[in-house]
């Protein structure tokens, strides 16, 4: 069963669903495939494509009434309306959700689902409809929500995180791909357990999370489109997610779906645009090369084509190719995907007679394993190679001219911001110079440094680099030329615009997560380059995946020597648990995490070993007196007896642990 089987048209995800569907009819001629969707406009061509008998059928659980807010009334597409009207000076949206509270259809009001264009918007609708969520709390709905409020404080730092549990605690919450995991979990079983009333969401939250509510109210149907320079309309297909979010079965005896207008003509335009309008046609995105390099090579390592013709003939049995009259054109992309997997040494390609065969190479397995996209996995190997050579070319790591990172930092601001040292004897003590150190001292001078690696990995396509802002150009060719000899590979001349501007977003993604492997605070990293704590998580997530990628790659590519793996390895684990080098091993025990490992390792608890042996007065006063997390964490680090009965947390340790982790 392929379910929301409309993600074929997504320009990331789609070319990956229509390739496992092709292999899978491949396997298995007889297969039966259920696909679903109920916002595919051109469904006869997926089942043609598929090979399926088309049903159709506008059953749905809960009724779905659909329309727009204009004036004092709700206009739907039945004809129908109902009055809600909003007062002089009042609020559209806040006069919907507080009507969907007060309409009690099962002895509780409805609660409501508000898309905006931004995140932004989102903090700022939910911040606003506190005012109206907050005082039809009752006194049980308020102590729970103060409960989820602490619970949400403590998935992060930031002040996206308090300002989370502020509106949370009034009912209201905001809901975008910049918040952490752990907080979208909790808004959504909040939501679905009735508690919070009103949810402000992006789009994002439309595609598939499982959070229907009495009223969605579709506040902004246009967004910022950068290609275009301005402001776009959402499609069809996007709004009629959306819509679908209305209804909670079991719940609700009907679900409403509201665009406002704020004109009669918006009210007609709406109402033709979307409310009467047909999802646009599913479209494949599979012959765009960045789509294709990955699936090419993993037809081919998989066995699936052992020739150009096998590999032609496969992909004749794609979306893609039943839906184009040119021919040629996947043909053409896929001759100059093979030609780069060649020339980078993943595929092998014999040419006999009139016939081409295609073989992976061993490296081309391993990337293909590793599910990297083969432009990613060259970069890094490359970068590698040049790591590697520069290190055999390094006399005992000090190059005359070149910066190289001084062993003499120190706590406090030197320790985040780093201190250099010229291998001519010249130092630079500029603090102002906003240049973090990688928190390494063992490896000053080495030719290969955590930013360098975390360079590397930022300028692939598997990581969505960070943009530069207004401001931002300068800042980071300054710490370009300061810090060059640290990264790998060769720089792009500074006069070829486009390739140089993504080496520095490169340069500022690495520094995001070079903050986070020197224990910079999540609001100060979330303040200074203009993130949220969801978006820090997925960097540092997609870091460490591609770093681990790096790690197996560095152990099948020759040339590459074992000092060079290990730094990559000592990079991935810092990444992955955002600590400086000396927590690594206490970071490595469940529960304990880049603060507590710090506060344990102030107050005198280097390693897992001393966690197992050391008094527990002390542990327990680093960790704050909080009894039931020293005793998890003293049992993951297997002390055989964790029990915190009758200890009383030492107050000098407490102490130590506060001083030490207030100086990062």
């Amino acid at each position: 069963m392929s379910d929301e089987v409309h993600l074929v048209d997504d320009a990331s995800r789609g070319p990956t669903l229509e390739v496992t569907l092709a292999k899978l009819r491949k396997v298995n001629p007889g297969l039966q495939t259920v696909a679903l969707s109920a916002t595919v406009g051109n469904a006869d061509v997926i089942a043609d494509w598929l090979d399926a008998e088309l049903v159709e059928s506008d059953w749905r659980p809960i009724d779905l009434r659909t329309g727009v807010h204009y004036g004092d009334a709700l206009h739907f597409d039945d004809g129908s309306k109902r009055e809600v009207p909003v007062g002089r000076g009042e609020d559209q949206t806040a006069r919907l959700v507080a009507d969907a509270l007060d309409t009690e259809e099962d002895g509780q009001g409805g609660s409501s689902l508000v898309f905006v264009n931004s995140r932004r918007n989102a903090e700022s609708s939910a911040r606003k409809l506190t005012e109206i969520t907050g005082p039809r709390l009752t006194d049980a709905e308020r102590d729970r929500l103060r409960e989820l409020a602490e619970e949400i404080r403590g998935v992060s730092d930031t002040d996206t995180s308090e300002d989370l549990a502020d509106a949370v605690e009034r009912g209201s919450a905001f809901h975008h791909a910049g918040l952490a995991a752990a907080h979208r979990s909790l808004v959504e079983d909040a939501f679905r357990d009735r508690l919070i009333k009103c949810v402000s969401a992006t789009p994002t939250l439309a595609a598939g999370v499982n959070t229907p509510a009495r009223r969605v109210i579709v506040r902004d149907w246009r967004r910022y489109d950068g290609e275009f320079g301005g402001m776009q309309p959402l499609d069809v297909l996007e709004v009629h997610q959306m819509f679908g979010r209305a209804g909670r079965p079991g719940l609700d005896p009907y679900g409403e779906a509201v665009l406002l207008a704020s004109d009669a003509d918006a009210r007609e335009e709406l109402f033709e645009r979307y409310v009467w309008a047909d999802p646009e046609p599913v479209r494949s995105k599979l012959a765009a090369e960045p789509a294709l390099r990955t699936h090419v090579l993993a037809t081919v390592a998989s066995g699936f084509a052992a020739t150009r013709d096998a590999l032609l003939s496969f992909l004749d049995n794609t979306l893609y190719a039943a839906q184009t009259d040119d021919a040629g054109r996947l043909a053409a992309v896929t001759d100059t995907v093979l030609e780069y997997l060649d020339v980078n040494g993943f595929v092998d390609r014999d040419r006999d007679g009139g016939t081409e065969s295609l073989a992976a190479t061993g490296i081309g397995h391993t990337v293909s394993r590793l599910y990297l996209d083969p432009m990613s996995a060259a970069e890094v190997i490359d970068g590698l190679r040049s790591a590697a050579a520069d290190a055999r070319s390094a006399d005992a790591g000090s190059i005359d001219g070149e910066f190289v990172l001084s062993t003499d930092a120190t706590d406090g601001d030197d320790a985040e911001f780093g201190t250099y040292a010229r291998a001519d004897g010249e130092r630079n003590d500029d603090e102002d110079a906003d240049t973090p150190d990688d928190g390494s001292d063992d490896h000053a001078g080495s030719a290969v440094t955590p930013l360098g690696l975390y360079h590397l990995v930022s300028r692939t396509p598997d990581m969505y680099e960070l943009y530069l802002k207004s401001g931002d150009r300068e800042t980071y060719e300054e710490t370009f030329y300061e810090r060059e000899p640290e990264l790998l590979g060769d720089a792009p001349s500074a006069y070829e615009e486009v390739r140089f501007e993504d080496w520095l977003a490169a340069l500022k993604t690495a520094r995001l997560l070079e903050d986070w492997a020197n224990e910079v605070d999540e609001d100060r990293i979330a303040e200074r380059y203009g993130v949220g704590p969801g978006d820090i998580r997925g960097k540092v997530d997609t870091a460490e995946w591609l770093l681990r990628a790096a790690e197996t790659l560095a152990r099948d590519v020759d040339g590459v020597d074992g000092d060079t793996a290990e730094a990559v390895r000592e990079a991935r684990k810092r990444v992955e648990y955002g600590v400086r080098e000396e927590l690594l091993d206490l970071a490595g025990v469940r529960d304990v995490g880049r603060k507590r490992a710090r506060r344990l390792y102030e107050a005198g608890i280097e390693s897992r070993a001393d966690l197992r042996e050391a008094d527990k007065a002390v542990v327990l006063g680093a960790l704050r007196g909080r009894e039931q997390t020293a005793e998890r964490i003293l049992e993951n680090a297997g002390r055989e007896d964790p029990s915190m009965e009758d200890v009383a947390a030492d107050r000098s340790a407490a102490a130590a642990a506060t001083a030490g982790a207030t100086r990062r």
